[in-house]
């Protein structure tokens, strides 16, 4: 009797909970925060991978920004991941439609822009819709297929993109694409910084390492109000090969770069971009526990980012 009754008082004070609002004004939502090929990774039987194989709740969709304004109803999406689907419906369920006004592509590494392939004439064939491309991006879409023929078909609307050129994507809204480095295959890498209501957040999924990058990192950090982080890889050694061969920032490399900074900068800091092998998946893990204790914070799918 005392169990039940202590069970009635905690969903009675689960239920007096107000559900979170929806923002009034523009916002970011994260959509997704795996690497490119998601959580658990296809064919991976290693222990990293079997509890989310055997609990779907615990897998996780490819690293994917929304871009919402309530006021204009409009939305938009950083890159087209191979999940895609799933991503739609989950921002549907926030702001009741899953209807794109455009989408900003950081590269062409198969988890952010594959997703394309949804929007061609066998599944929504989409009229005109924008797509915000670099030129080397924008080329490669345009001279291979199948992508080519989203173009040609009139799909998609590629607008050309210039680093470190700022845009408005409405009234509301302000982009800003800047070059990072990392492995230029196809087309060359952007971060994108938004701003909104005199607030403002980067987005880098993937750069090789930030001593690399010509821009002081940690300097940024101190200018913006959010900052969203490569964070593919926890430590060397996680992989059972030549890391170097995959250059990003180690998560403890990062960390000790930015141990400097004020309690308030670290808390800008949302690491994202996980790859399967890392623990930072894993909920309670040493190493989430670490990066909390640290003073920094880790993307989620369903977050709210607000202005």
């Amino acid at each position: 009797m005392r169990n039940l009754i202590y069970l009635i008082i905690l969903f009675s004070f689960a239920c007096s909970q107000p559900a979170e609002k929806t923002p009034t004004t523009a916002y970011v939502m994260a959509l997704g925060v795996a690497q490119d090929a998601g959580y658990p990774q296809m064919n991976c039987k290693k222990e990293c991978c079997a509890a989310a194989w055997k609990n779907s709740e615990l897998k996780r969709t490819t690293s994917c920004l929304a871009i919402v304004d309530p006021i204009s109803k409009e939305q938009w999406i950083i890159d087209a991941t191979p999940n895609i689907k799933e991503q739609l419906q989950l921002l549907k369920q926030k702001t009741g439609t899953e209807k794109l006004d455009g989408i900003l592509f950081t590269h062409a590494h198969m988890g952010h822009y594959t997703g394309l392939m949804h929007f061609g004439k066998e599944v929504m064939g989409t009229d005109n819709l924008p797509v915000f491309a670099m030129p080397k991006m924008k080329t490669f879409l345009e001279e291979n297929g199948p992508w080519s023929q989203l173009v040609r078909l009139e799909n998609i609307n590629i607008k050309a993109l210039k680093s470190d050129s700022t845009f408005n994507l409405n009234e509301n809204i302000k982009i800003k694409p800047f070059l990072v480095p990392h492995r230029d295959e196809f087309s060359e890498t952007v971060g994108y910084e938004i701003t909104i209501n005199n607030k403002s957040l980067i987005f880098i999924p993937d750069i090789d390492k930030w001593e690399k990058w010509e821009t002081n990192i940690t300097e940024l950090i101190k200018k913006v109000d959010y900052a969203f982080l490569d964070a593919t890889f926890y430590k060397n050694g996680e992989l059972k090969r030549d890391m170097s061969e995959i250059p990003h920032p180690f998560v403890e490399e990062s960390m000790e770069l930015f141990s400097s900074l004020s309690d308030a900068d670290k808390q800008k800091i949302h690491f994202i971009h996980f790859n399967h092998t890392n623990p930072l998946l894993i909920e309670e893990s040493s190493a989430q526990k670490e990066v909390f204790e640290k003073g920094f914070n880790l993307a989620k799918e369903g977050q709210l980012i607000r202005f």
